[in-house]
């Protein structure tokens, strides 16, 4: 799975990723002990430099392994070399050393190891902390997402595995401290150096030498049967559906932002958006900044010509009172069907302040009028509004800020999750307004347009993938599964929609695409935008880490989507369902074809299956890498 090597060191399993250099999912059993173990190198600005892996030498015994392997971090005024090895043990010990160097001068935010402790096994569950003194402190991992770190100056930190096991991890080289990286939904606590406190960024020097390490030790006896697991690589996965009507929630409002690119809708992209059957068009105005009359009255025709309502988010300088005025103004000359007003600071603070809504009150009407963060959760977690003062609150996130491939993303999922659970605890029964959603960070100012060759740092090619409409069902059917009332993601068109623009890709060799196709994740939508005002019900994965699923049930419909999150295929268990169902795939061997022409994807005639290949009307299907199913039953 992802060109992982399955490594064991003793009662011990895990992986390792060559192309990340990334110690991952490190179980007991059927118990994860840690998420994992990597080493960034994180530059003045936070970004990752990515990793070169090369000279990767592996020895695997029965229970123990040695790994060594060369890394190579160049971007811009970065250079810089390490030399990494992972020992493990039959005992149960793992280490993973670091040895860097600096090859040339330049700015850092961080260097060295980040350890991960897994939410499920940690997340309310105590832990013993030793501080870099020497003092020990006992502790807990927190339940609800902590707003700021909750462990400083570590050296250790022990928590207990299983019945007898506890699990240390002791960090060498630097201080270490704890984050609670839900805040950005990574699905972790994050043992991290240098401490933040300290002035950054900070001067490294060529020639200047770094080393740390990180030992994994088992303290206890494992008991008997907590070896040799599935969690190798599984082949098989299960997807159980839920007929208790108690169980339901209202499938989410579904929207898409108005394109950045800043050209209109053609004929053709209207009628595709239009069979989305989308509740809303999100617009950001920013009042303070010339075009935004342009922008909006854009974004009310686009909207009207697909059927949909507007969601418009303001940000708003400190002449708040002028720009409201001016905004309402141009919305009574327009007249756009707004589905919800929100209203952010324009500057550097980035949760509404107190007062800003009931100031907006004087001059909005029609429609519900929230704030919160147009950034993060991480900052509405800090610095948290006046619940009162909204009638909704809205923040945004990605699966793209500290880590990239397509394993994380999907890890991130639940820390989408935790997310709405934590926010239940201050938004005082607020419903939740969430968007956008995008797979990668969007930047303060879109760029504008493109001269270097390269993408622009919030593209990603997966935008136009199977493996982003998996995740996109995935994350749709986590965040409905909490009640999440409205749910807005990517855009309309272009490299950052669901379809292809007219015109095509700027960069094709950056970011393949067929000029005035649709991507894999517009028929996410459309499948569900036929679904639109129904219901949800409870659906429970067995490995939530390789498949997902989402049941919507509407006048007497039933329609199951199922994606295969994974780079394998995998035989799939699902049910139960009546037993007339109807099978239509979207995977390899037809996604160019339903891209090109989904006009004619979405009308072909699905199988018929109509005996289950299991107990209680359960279907077996095997889905390919990244593969979609959609079954669709009458009750």
């Amino acid at each position: 799975m992802y060109g992982w090597i399955a490594l064991r060191a003793g009662p011990l399993e895990m992986f390792f990723d060559p192309a990340w250099a990334f110690l991952r999912r490190i179980r007991l059993g059927e118990r994860e002990v840690l998420r994992g173990i990597y080493a960034p190198v994180r530059d003045a600005g936070w970004g990752t430099v990515p990793p070169r892996v090369s000279n990767l030498s592996v020895e695997k015994g029965a229970d123990s392994f040695r790994l060594s392997f060369d890394v190579e971090c160049r971007r811009g005024d970065i250079d810089f070399a390490w030399q990494g090895a992972v020992a493990g043990e039959a005992n149960g010990t793992v280490r993973f050393t670091f040895k860097g160097t600096a090859r040339s001068t330049f700015l850092r935010q961080r260097i060295g190891f980040c350890v991960l402790h897994p939410i499920a096994e940690c997340a309310g569950h105590s832990c013993t902390i030793e501080h870099t003194d020497g003092t020990h402190e006992a502790a807990s991992f927190p339940l609800m997402i902590s707003p700021h770190q909750p462990f400083f100056n570590l050296r250790a930190i022990t928590h207990r595995v299983a019945d007898g096991v506890a699990a240390e991890v002791r960090c060498e080289g630097d201080t270490f401290e704890t984050e609670d990286q839900r805040n950005w939904t990574d699905a972790s606590f994050k043992t991290y150096c240098t401490p933040l406190a300290l002035p950054r960024p900070v001067e490294v020097k060529a020639g200047t030498v770094i080393e740390q390490a990180i030992t994994l030790t088992l303290k206890g006896t494992p008991p008997k049967g907590a070896t040799g697991t599935s969690a190798a690589s599984p082949q098989l996965a299960g997807l159980r559906l839920d007929a208790d009507e108690r169980r339901t929630q209202p499938l989410p409002s579904l929207g898409l932002c108005v394109a950045s690119h800043g050209r209109s809708l053609s004929p053709r992209e209207i009628a595709r958006l239009k069979a989305l059957s989308l509740s809303h068009l999100r617009v950001e105005l920013a009042p303070a900044e010339p075009g935004w009359r342009e922008l909006l009255a854009r974004a009310v025709a686009e909207a009207k010509a697909i059927g949909a309502g507007l969601e418009i988010a303001l940000l708003l300088s400190e002449r708040a009172e002028d720009e409201l005025r001016a905004v309402s103004d141009a919305a009574d000359a327009l007249q756009p069907r707004v589905v919800r007003w929100l209203v952010f600071p324009a500057g550097e603070r980035a949760v509404t302040p107190p007062g800003l809504v009931p100031r907006a009150r004087r001059h909005l009407s029609g429609a519900p009028i929230g704030g919160g963060s147009n950034r993060y959760f991480t900052e509405l977690n800090r610095d948290r509004p006046q619940a009162r003062e909204l009638d909704l609150i809205a923040y945004s996130f990605n699966p793209q800020v500290h880590t990239f491939d397509e394993a994380s993303m999907v890890e991130s999922l639940d820390g989408q999750r935790w997310t709405v659970l934590s926010a239940a605890k201050f938004v005082e029964g607020r419903p939740l307004a969430l968007g956008p959603i995008t797979l990668r960070p969007r930047p303060r100012r879109p760029p504008e347009g493109d001269t270097t060759g390269e993408l622009p740092p919030n593209v990603d090619p997966r935008q136009a993938t199977l493996f982003a409409a998996g995740w996109t069902l995935a994350s749709i059917a986590t965040l409905a599964a909490q009640g999440v009332g409205s749910l807005t993601y990517y855009e309309t068109t272009g490299w950052l929609g669901v379809m292809e623009a007219d015109r095509g890709s700027p960069l094709p060799e950056r970011f393949p695409s067929e000029a005035g196709g649709v991507f894999p994740v517009y028929h996410i939508f459309a499948a569900l935008g036929e679904f639109a005002g129904g219901e949800v019900a409870a659906t429970a994965s067995d490995a939530p880490l390789l498949l997902a699923g989402l049941l919507v049930r509407k006048a007497g419909r039933t329609r199951l989507l199922v994606a295969n999150l994974t780079d394998e295929t995998l035989e799939v268990q699902v049910g139960p369902l009546p037993p007339l169902t109807t099978l239509h795939r979207l995977d390899e061997s037809n996604a160019a074809a339903a891209c090109r022409a989904p006009e004619v994807f979405r009308t072909k005639v699905g199988k018929i299956l109509t005996n289950p290949h299991g107990p209680k009307g359960t279907w077996t299907l095997k889905l390919p890498p990244y593969g979609l199913a959609r079954l669709d039953a009458r009750s």
